[in-house]
């Protein structure tokens, strides 16, 4: 499947059910990356906007650069409360945006599906002199619980392609390869979500690669899920836990 339109049917849990950000993201990009509140951001893969309205709340422009047309269309309606947000249909390889005309580029659970060498020459052409890139992740943790093993399992039995296209696959070396001559640094965060049943099944269907109703596994995988829910459950709420990576540098 085209990667861009993989999210087109799975918007509504998408922006209902995906995690936030950590806002001492801002916190590093200020202390290291010089990030101020007059800068111009460009959100590449910005989806429903779940990374664009951190930096909108700090009161950045920010262009949420976005292929997929249902996930621009949904950012554009949770966000049109911000005057500095401007919906940019593009991808990572074809921004549109001007030469030299962002300070920093971002990029939320989006990067493992960039064109990577393309995408990169794009950045160096749309980014202004001694500007910076920061690579995100809420990576899930998957065995620091019985419930995210649990969980785990569930999606490596009922999924579609799941190891295929996991951001798990992006590690250390493809990082400094992309930032090469230049050196990268990183840091993590902690993130939680609690979610009662209704949340676990939006936020499993939030991914590209849950089978949708009418697939053969749908419905065992949902009642796989019932049974995960009901076993580690505390006052009707399961925990997901991640560590929210960020990957930043220039580009050189």
């Amino acid at each position: 499947m085209d990667p861009t339109q993989r999210f087109s049917s799975r918007v509504e849990n998408y922006a209902r059910y995906r995690p936030g950000y950590p806002p001492e993201i801002l916190d590093l990009l200020r202390q290291q990356c010089g990030l101020n509140s007059q800068q111009v951001i460009a959100d590449i893969g910005s989806g429903t906007g779940i990374l664009t309205e951190l930096f909108l709340k700090n009161g950045n422009t920010v262009m949420g650069v976005e292929p997929n047309r249902e996930m621009r269309e949904a950012a554009e309606r949770l966000l049109k409360q911000y005057p500095k947000f401007h919906s940019i249909t593009g991808t990572a390889e074809a921004t549109t945006l001007n030469e030299q005309s962002v300070d920093m580029i971002v990029a939320g659970q989006a990067f493992h599906w960039f064109k990577r060498q393309p995408a990169r020459k794009e950045f160096v052409r749309i980014l202004k002199p001694g500007g910076w890139v920061a690579l995100i992740w809420n990576d899930r943790k998957t065995t620091s619980s019985p419930f995210l093993e649990a969980y785990e399992r569930l999606l490596h039995t009922y999924s579609t392609d799941y190891a295929a296209v996991d951001h798990k696959q992006i590690d250390q070396q493809v990082i400094r390869s992309f930032f090469a001559p230049n050196e990268f640094r990183q840091h993590g965060f902690q993130n939680q979500q609690l979610l009662g049943w209704e949340g676990l099944q939006g936020r499993l269907m939030s991914s590209s690669y849950a089978p949708e109703a009418g697939h053969a596994k749908h419905e065992p995988m949902l009642k796989e899920l019932r049974s995960i829910f009901d076993k580690y459950q505390m006052d009707d709420r399961v925990a997901f836990e991640y560590d929210t990576l960020i990957y930043y540098g220039q580009l050189g």
